[in-house]
């Protein structure tokens, strides 16, 4: 009878994640990972046929995980309260996941793509990059009536760079944000949208 891997995908996942949290894409060898489950490099590449392949199945496991948050809080019926949901869908998200917070927030995204990547796993990348555009088309439409180049950037730095500004110092010092990080966050985005949807409806009505 064929035997039953020791270790499942999600484990050898799970090592490599505390590897990078910790020290980065580099430190995740196939030996550092092995002597972290305490198994051999067989084990490994029975599931992964390369380190390449195992580091990209772990940047798109983390990338789904906060992007699905940040994508169901955008579902939100009016659109102010979908935007400020998912602003504030950041920091609950790094607390929930902290080390795929330090992955996401800390490495770059080239970081976790050398070498050629299999077909399934470069279209579940292209997926996830073009559902935040047209997230972010869509919720910018429904926010200002139109998504020119002003409104996208506006909408850009309120739902996704002020909640990445906000996290990223913690993350970076290894610390859990805090409570009233999600109140700055909350707070800010209020700030640069209340105005912004006043001052359009003002111009229409003109």
């Amino acid at each position: 009878m064929p035997r039953h891997p020791k270790f499942s995908e999600a484990q050898i996942i799970d090592a490599t994640a505390a590897l990078v949290a910790a020290r980065g894409p580099s430190a995740a060898t196939i030996g550092a990972i092995g002597a972290l489950l305490d198994a051999p490099s067989g084990s490994i590449y029975h599931r992964f046929p390369s380190r390449d392949v195992l580091l990209g199945r772990l940047w798109l496991s983390k990338a789904a995980f906060f992007q699905q948050r940040f994508v169901e809080a955008l579902a939100h019926p009016d659109p102010v309260t979908a935007g400020r949901d998912a602003a504030m869908s950041l920091p609950p998200s790094v607390r929930a996941d902290f080390s795929g917070a330090r992955i996401m927030l800390l490495h770059r995204r080239d970081d976790f793509l050398a070498g050629e990547w299999p077909v399934d796993m470069a279209t579940e990348a292209a997926r996830l990059r073009q559902q935040v555009d047209d997230a972010m088309k869509n919720i910018t439409r429904r926010l200002f009536g139109r998504a020119n180049l002003k409104s996208s950037r506006l909408a850009h730095f309120a739902i996704l760079d002020v909640p990445f500004a906000a996290v990223r110092r913690h993350v970076a010092a290894n610390e859990v944000p805090p409570p009233y990080v999600d109140d700055l966050v909350a707070k800010a985005y209020s700030a640069l949208i209340t105005p912004a949807r006043s001052s359009g409806r003002k111009r229409e009505a003109r």
